[in-house]
């Protein structure tokens, strides 16, 4: 075995009249979702801005420091673990840890486990420092962290080198004293893994995504992180006084994620217009209401039955699944692949609201170019921390619910950073994604003014 270890050193609203709604972007003319009412956004608790910078330009001036801060940053913990005679190669890097302090997982960091081939340390690293990020936009008292192994779930003997690659990292679990967090889904991972990490480490501690009579949130069954998404969309919806049943909506790929937007999206009454996969023939849209049958079997990801009904409902408009972002709706949800808004087509987007449900679906240039057009985006980073909230009452609940505690601790915190987004985006008249990496960065720093 090689080891290699390093240790470098609430809804806050304002009330403010409705023209504050006007200001996104340079267009000052252009509503995000007209019409308003005459009572605008009601914001309360002004003194959680009271030691935010005074000017749009010192606020832009503030944020550019904190990323330069965060890009100095360097992993606080970092391993690698090999086991030859087994192939057994995999990684955990730590990247922060004192956003945890007098916290209930004090000094640790946590994210996901991916496998994949050809996983490498630095793939690892970005994925840890994207966790810390993650975890202080959510508002958790937890630092990022990121596993990984190098191999191929499908392969035959994979249980025993994901057993040995357990084994190999339970000195730097955080129940046995270390700084890391403990092991979770991700791209490679599967039921059982949860099964074989807890039976090899004779304790349920340090995995999350367990079923619920494992004590779990069974977070990827339940679509917790969906439902954060979804609860993302309402938050806004709700500030801007829409009625979410009026409220038209878009989904591009209907996966894991993308099923339980829907689900939990149209549990308010909200009807889909459109939605796309290459598995499902490109972009449909929908006149009338689903049926509930169609409904239930997108959700559930009933390719069989749902193919039979598509046809039936939907009208097929395209091969091209990138087609459902352009429809005309109040809200889209990119829930796919990473950049499939670029400055290329960022200029076709007719959709008043984009809430990111896949990983970096919209490149940051045209984030700040849909701002500029008026069109109000919220950031993977905001809307799409269900998962980890989950896996943290997974950690530190005694709940008997543990599901029910994780979807609403998912519901309030997305709701109040969704709140807190868009009060720095209109004290400043700054584009959402930089007031949510000011928000997020803040707190990984210390700075205790937003919250």
């Amino acid at each position: 075995m090689t080891v290699c270890v390093f240790f470098p050193l609430t809804l806050c609203l304002l009330h403010r009249p409705v023209t504050a709604l006007l200001v996104y972007g340079s267009r000052a003319k252009i509503r995000l979702f007209p019409p308003l009412t005459d009572q605008g956004f009601h914001m309360t608790n002004t003194a959680a801005f009271d030691r935010v910078p005074a000017t749009g330009s010192d606020f832009l001036t503030q944020l550019e420091n904190l990323k330069q801060r965060f890009a100095a940053m360097k992993p606080e913990f970092e391993v690698t673990v090999r086991d030859p005679a087994l192939g057994v190669e995999g990684h955990v890097v730590v990247w922060n840890t004192q956003i945890s302090a007098g916290g209930p997982l004090q000094f640790s960091g946590k994210g996901g486990t991916r496998i994949t081939p050809n996983l490498t340390l630095d793939e690892v690293r970005m994925l840890a420092r994207t966790m810390a990020l993650k975890n202080a936009a959510a508002g958790l008292p937890l630092g990022g962290a990121k596993s990984g192994l190098c191999a191929n779930s499908s392969m035959d003997g994979f249980e025993t080198q994901y057993r040995r690659f357990v084994s190999l990292c339970k000195p730097f679990l955080h129940e046995n004293g270390g700084v890391f967090g403990g092991f979770g889904f991700d791209i490679g991972g599967k039921p059982e893994h949860a099964l074989w990490a807890c039976d090899e480490l004779q304790s349920t501690r340090s995995f999350t995504g367990k079923p619920v009579h494992m004590g779990g949130t069974d977070y990827d069954r339940e679509g917790i992180a969906g439902l954060g998404v979804a609860t993302a969309a309402k938050a806004f919806l709700d500030l801007n006084k829409n009625d979410i049943a009026a409220t038209r909506f878009a989904v591009q790929g209907m996966g894991a994620m993308g099923a339980a937007v829907l689900r939990y999206f149209s549990e308010h009454g909200a009807q889909l217009a459109s939605m796309a996969d290459p598995k499902y023939g490109g972009t449909w849209v929908f006149e009338k209401p689903l049926s509930h049958d169609l409904r239930d079997a997108l959700i559930r990801m009933d390719f069989d039955k749902a193919t039979a009904l598509l046809p039936m409902e939907g009208t097929l408009i395209s091969v091209d699944a990138a087609d459902v972002l352009y429809h005309d709706v109040d809200v889209v949800f990119p829930c796919a692949v990473q950049n499939v808004i670029t400055d290329e087509n960022v200029g076709r987007i007719r959709a008043r609201l984009v809430v990111e449900g896949a990983n970096g679906p919209v490149t940051e240039s045209a984030r700040l170019a849909l701002h500029d057009r008026g069109i109000m985006l919220i950031p993977d980073f905001i809307a799409n921390p269900g998962g980890i909230i989950a896996a943290f009452v997974e950690l530190t609940h005694e709940a008997g619910d543990k599901v029910a505690a994780a979807k609403s601790m998912t519901i309030a915190k997305i709701t109040e950073n969704v709140g807190r987004v868009v009060d720095l985006a209109c004290l400043h008249n700054v584009a959402p994604v930089q007031a949510g990496m000011y928000l997020a960065l803040s707190r990984i720093f210390d700075l205790k003014t937003v919250g």
